[in-house]
């Protein structure tokens, strides 16, 4: 396993990220366990989940999985960066959901609870919160840094401008603001090019990807777009729509001889931005599987080829639209 820093901090974390969303309602507490064993025995430190995962409202089932398993001991918990987020609705009152200070210090201290820790490493805003002034989500952040609660903060699905406000409003408090971003981003998905990225790397964040293999069509062949997590409708109906693209992609792939998810994390990965693509497997060889994209050097001929099939909007704002 390679590792990386995350953005500008000085925190060491692997280039695959274990995301663990599948973990609870895809794959059992055994199952969950054991690939979290491989995880770690194959280099990978950094893991992701988050209070919502298990889509149990209030339970935080995945949490709770995460948590047993850090509570067996024998150095789990010193070995792995564990990152959760809030933001999600966690119940049905008015305050069980969002970034008030109010939900902020609640949903934290119930992470901690379920994870069975006394500190998460990375704290994501699971979204943005347009309701909420950022002079408060930071008051309540500040707290918990203060607290030894958290150790890092990080976003997730916010918008290039909102990473600047974050972090421009952070730095007036003289705190260290945001330190990732968690976005939508693959070679199928290239929106975060535009603006999310430049602000990234003006400002230091570690970029992780989530849905690196755009919701399973990057996988592999058609056929198994249909039986992922994501095998619903509106899965089904973005197969269909990209079906010349992916067949090309899936020949190609076939011609330079690695796996179609393989090479969708190594693209990701050859992106300097890029901290950690996050990786869900559902079982072991899948986890498995995906430790090759670290080996895998995309030359710049693949680049173009890959560009290609899955063309981006014309590189970074404002140049991908104007003069």
């Amino acid at each position: 396993m390679l590792y990386t820093k995350l953005g500008r901090t000085g925190l060491q974390v692997s280039r695959l990220c274990l995301g663990t969303m599948n973990f609870g309602p895809e794959t059992t507490e055994k199952e969950s366990h054991a690939i979290m064993d491989e995880a770690l025995a194959l280099g990978i430190n950094f893991f992701d989940t988050a209070n919502v995962y298990g889509w149990k409202k209030g339970e935080g089932w995945t949490e709770q999985i995460i948590g047993q398993w850090l509570e067996q001991g024998g150095g789990r918990r010193e070995a792995i960066v564990l990152a959760t987020k809030v933001y999600g609705r966690m119940g049905d009152r008015p305050n069980e959901r969002a970034l008030s200070a109010y939900h902020i210090r609640r949903a934290c201290e119930e992470s901690l609870r379920r994870l069975r820790t006394d500190h998460i490493d990375l704290y994501q805003m699971h979204h943005i919160d347009r309701d909420t002034p950022w002079e408060e989500i930071w008051q309540a952040m500040e707290q918990l840094v203060r607290e030894g609660k958290v150790v890092y903060v990080g976003s997730s699905n916010f918008a290039g401008w909102q990473i600047a406000t974050a972090n421009q409003t952070a730095a007036r408090r003289h705190f260290l603001g945001l330190v990732s971003e968690q976005s939508i981003y693959s070679l199928q998905n290239r929106m975060i090019e535009l603006e999310v990225i430049p602000a990234c790397r003006e400002y230091g964040l570690g970029l992780i990807p989530w849905s690196p293999l755009a919701g399973g069509i990057l996988g592999g062949t058609l056929k198994k777009a249909t039986k992922g997590r994501r095998a619903d409708s509106e899965t089904l109906a973005l197969a269909e729509k990209h079906r010349p693209q992916i067949e090309r992609y899936e020949a190609f792939c076939k011609q330079i001889g690695e796996p179609p998810a393989v090479v969708a994390l190594a693209w990701l990965l050859a992106n300097p931005s890029v901290t950690a693509p996050i990786i869900g497997p559902r079982t072991m060889d899948q986890l498995k599987d995906s430790l090759r994209a670290v080996e895998v050097h995309l030359d710049e001929p693949t680049m173009k080829a890959l560009d290609a099939i899955w063309p981006g909007h014309g590189g970074e704002a404002p140049e991908a639209y104007a003069w």
